[in-house]
């Protein structure tokens, strides 16, 4: 395996009769490197993030009183009392209504000025999610991709492979993101239940090293999976399309899956769109992480700065690069139309 190469090996799963999960050895991956516990998503620095002012949050408006207004006396009073206020009742009557003008006003006011709108501008929020930082760090990628994003106006998040858990995935989809970048190791799956159905889809690795006493009803599933970048290699959890299955979250996002053989199966892919993602764009076969690091350079340039179509820029980002030079793998768009 060369020094930047994903080598890229079948999975081969092993179910055996009566057990749902896998063997304690089976044999899985691509060269790639895990992560360990979730934390919060760490943004990536800018320079207007010193005088960045935050919006005001629906849990920071401030809190409206009802007006308390005193209950009218029923008590007998003189017929003198009764005269006065009679006579003082137009004037009291003409200052309570324009009082209450006034306060309504101010009441209608204060709703604009505090409570957001519902229709208001939707913030573009992005993720790099960099897993392979583990084991092929390229701090200028991930500032360049953030430039990019950030001047096509997104909120950056960025995620270091230490982070990249089993959790770290299972929450992702409420974060929200319109764009999600996984500069992750991934392999292609195929294998046969005991069932005798054929299993093909991509997994995606993590850095969590694998146990049996962890996710147990997901590995009975095969929901989870175990992943090794070589043959009796350290085994980590991978995710797999079932555990991507169902739900919703992804709504309209945009994923590039940096990964080896992300759309050698569309399984996973069609995993992420069928929960709401727009579209997934990857590659057919095993690709070297400098390669896939410029290519995604300049597909981001393409996609979110020019604001072509999807698939047009798939396109001249093949034309101007080429597929990879050692494994001649090429980018490719799911659904194949976006």
């Amino acid at each position: 395996m060369s020094g930047i190469a994903w080598s890229s090996f079948v999975i081969r799963w092993h179910i055996i009769a009566g057990a749902s999960h896998f063997t304690d050895a089976p044999y899985w991956t691509s060269a790639m490197r895990p992560a360990m516990y979730w934390r919060t998503a760490r943004r990536v620095p800018s320079r207007a993030d010193r005088a960045r002012v935050l919006p005001r949050t629906y849990n920071q408006r401030p809190a409206c009183y009802p007006l308390h207004m005193p209950d009218r006396s029923r008590t007998a009073h003189s017929r003198r009392v009764r005269a006065a206020g009679r006579r003082a009742a137009g004037p009291r009557r003409a200052a309570m209504v324009a009082a209450l003008a006034v306060l309504g006003a101010a009441g209608v006011t204060a709703s604009f000025v505090f409570w957001p709108s519902a229709g208001g501008d939707h913030t573009l929020r992005a993720t790099i999610v960099d897993q392979l930082s583990l084991t092929f760090p390229n701090e200028q990628f991930v500032e360049d991709a953030t430039a990019k994003l950030e001047a096509a106006g997104y909120e950056v998040d960025y995620v270091p492979g230490e982070d990249v858990t089993v959790n770290f995935y299972r929450r992702l989809p409420d974060r929200d993101y319109d764009v999600i970048l996984f500069r992750s190791h991934a392999d292609r799956l195929q294998a046969e239940t005991k069932d005798g159905e054929q299993v093909d889809e991509v997994i995606l690795f993590t850095s969590e090293a694998y146990s049996t006493e962890r996710y147990g009803s997901d590995q009975a599933a095969n929901n989870v999976v175990i992943a090794r970048y070589r043959d009796g290699g350290d085994p980590y959890f991978g995710i797999g399309a079932g555990f991507i299955d169902g739900g919703s979250g992804y709504d309209d996002a945009t994923i590039i899956m940096m990964g080896c053989e992300g759309l050698l199966s569309e399984r996973t892919a069609a995993a992420f769109v069928d929960r709401g993602a727009d579209l997934y764009i990857s590659w057919s076969e095993t690709v070297s992480a400098a390669h896939t690091d410029a290519a995604t350079d300049v597909l981001l340039q393409y996609l979110l700065l020019d604001e072509l179509p999807a698939s047009d820029a798939v396109a001249r980002t093949m034309a101007e690069l080429g597929p990879d030079p050692t494994y001649g793998s090429e980018l490719l768009i799911y659904p194949s139309d976006g």
